[in-house]
């Protein structure tokens, strides 16, 4: 359930993509740094998100330094550090554990229970340090798992508890942007959710795991309304980031909102459409 909160490469300027670069180098290095080479494989596209958003809006003191990584050993590379990337990282390695024993859940995946078991001591000191997020994350994905085990609930309730779990990570403060931060995370979860569903159907019912969306797959109206409940979703949640009083890159923030998050739903209809032809 990551990779989808990216940006649209093509319709960035040079400068805004080399900054937008600099929170997703600086989130590696501190992921590495923070929870060793385990925490830095969990490096996602939608923690740097969150490190841009919430750095964007809170203006922080930020370190940014020019140099080489084990990866980009030739070319050096910026990378930007404050408080909101530490964050993030943080909350990639509650996601990353989570995932592990939900794919450990759903398939049994032995090198997820394994790479679980790496990221414990990790898991444990973001636990110390924000337990209500850990509770509010342990209750909804647990929820999740009884749905999806039941296999009874309808596709808003199921993403209203990822809803929950990524608007209680987007707002990272109790103060007075929480419930715009709240709002735009809540929605931002529900697509996400939605989108991985839609993007997971074949597969879920060729390997017989429940998918909400599995018993819609071969209606003619699939495509249309799948769009449908997606742009609803990002609608809302866009209408809650321009409530923000957001300036310091704002246009690479409405890159991913309103073009780079559709970037995996065009890949998957277009090959479903080559696949029908």
């Amino acid at each position: 359930m990551f990779g989808y909160v990216v940006v649209n490469k093509q319709e960035l300027k040079f400068k805004e993509y080399d900054v937008y670069q600099s929170y997703y180098c600086g989130l590696c290095q501190t992921l590495k740094d923070e929870f060793g080479v385990s925490g830095q494989i969990s490096l996602n596209f939608d923690m740097t998100f969150i490190a841009l958003l919430l750095s964007s809006l809170y203006e922080p003191d930020s370190q940014i330094i020019n140099n080489r990584c084990f990866l980009h050993p030739i070319q050096k590379r910026m990378k930007c550090f404050n408080e909101y990337v530490n964050y993030a990282a943080m909350m990639t390695i509650l996601f990353s554990y989570y995932k592990c024993d939900d794919d450990w859940q759903d398939d049994k995946a032995v090198n997820k229970l394994l790479y679980a078991q790496l990221l414990k001591k990790g898991f444990a000191k973001v636990k110390n340090q924000y337990s209500y997020k850990v509770e509010v994350m342990d209750k909804e994905l647990n929820q999740i798992h009884i749905y999806e085990k039941n296999g009874e609930a309808t596709i808003d309730e199921l993403a209203s508890c990822f809803g929950r779990v990524f608007g209680n990570i987007t707002a990272m403060k109790e103060d007075e942007w929480h419930d715009e931060l709240y709002e735009l995370g809540f929605y931002l979860g529900k697509f996400i959710y939605i989108m991985d569903a839609y993007d997971d159907v074949e597969r879920d019912i060729k390997k017989h795991t429940f998918n909400p969306l599995m018993n819609y797959k071969d209606k003619d109206d699939f495509e249309d309304k799948s769009y449908e409940l997606l742009e609803m979703m990002i609608s809302k949640a866009a209408a809650a980031f321009e409530c923000l009083p957001i300036v310091t890159n704002a246009e690479i923030l409405r890159n991913i909102l309103y073009s780079g998050i559709w970037s995996r739903y065009y890949l998957r209809r277009n090959k479903r459409m080559e696949d029908k032809n």
